[in-house]
């Protein structure tokens, strides 16, 4: 088994300078793109790189690998196992897996944001620590879980976005809750129409966790937990929310915003 990132291929050109993300109030993704690459066409570019992953590693020749996904990403370190059935997954056209989602994260860490003040204004939770077969088991646990997840970045007084990426369970829908601790304010993005309330017991989660980390912070609760449901690229079949879901955070890394227009894509496309 050969060491994790050895055989992960880098972002080719120049590191963005920290310095000249600026928040720019009204800019659109079209500006942001000229400085972190965006993933216009969603499925064939994320496609593209993932593919350039596997060629350059030993995946496909049955070989598994464990990639060492250090704290900065999910807050907590770990390693994730990735095995010829995942990479199959992007060759078959097939649903995305927790192990492709994760692996993507952390490629797209390790090259647009590491080192960068990127890393304090986006934060990611492992889609393993929160889905609905989590939720319905023991949501107490899973609440407590993402409150342990708000603690590890520090006192959130900055605003910051987490990104979720839900799944509703047995392989099924993916969407993206990001959540901003210090406005109170919860965006949804979901590539099939809909909003939360097909997730009710999530979103009472993802509530209760944000109110409790407020409350061990002494934070006061000026108003109610505000969802907005943000006007997002539409898929056309059955199988690519996953590929949605990493395209939406990608993008608006590259906006470098964290307050996320409701019209963030133009034409949704």
């Amino acid at each position: 088994m050969k060491k994790a990132g050895k055989d992960i291929p880098t972002k080719s050109g120049t590191k963005t300078n920290p310095k000249s993300q600026k928040e720019v109030p009204g800019q659109m993704l079209d500006k942001a793109s000229k400085e972190i690459p965006t993933t216009s066409g969603t499925k064939s570019q994320i496609m593209m790189r993932l593919e350039k992953m596997v060629e350059e590693s030993d995946i496909m020749h049955d070989t598994i690998r464990s990639i060492d996904i250090d704290e900065g990403v999910f807050g907590i370190a770990h390693s994730e196992i990735i095995a010829k059935e995942d990479m199959q997954q992007l060759f078959e056209h097939e649903e995305l897996g927790i192990a492709v989602i994760h692996t993507y994260i952390w490629y797209m860490y390790d090259t647009l944001m590491r080192g960068t003040e990127l890393c304090n204004r986006f934060n990611f939770i492992a889609a393993s620590r929160i889905n609905t077969m989590l939720i319905t088991k023991n949501p107490t646990s899973v609440k407590n879980e993402l409150v342990d997840r708000f603690m590890v970045a520090g006192d959130n007084t900055t605003p910051s976005l987490y990104f979720l990426p839900f799944n509703s369970g047995n392989g099924g829908h993916w969407v993206l809750v990001a959540m901003d601790l210090s406005r109170l304010m919860v965006y949804y993005l979901d590539s099939l129409l809909g909003d939360w309330s097909k997730y009710p017991s999530m979103k009472k989660t993802v509530d209760a966790a944000i109110l409790k980390f407020r409350s061990k912070k002494n934070y006061r609760n000026r108003k109610d937990i505000t969802w907005v449901r943000v006007q997002c690229p539409q898929q056309n079949n059955s199988i690519d929310c996953g590929f949605f879901v990493l395209r939406f955070m990608r993008d608006i890394i590259a906006l470098n915003r964290i307050d996320i227009p409701k019209m963030v894509w133009n034409n949704n496309n």
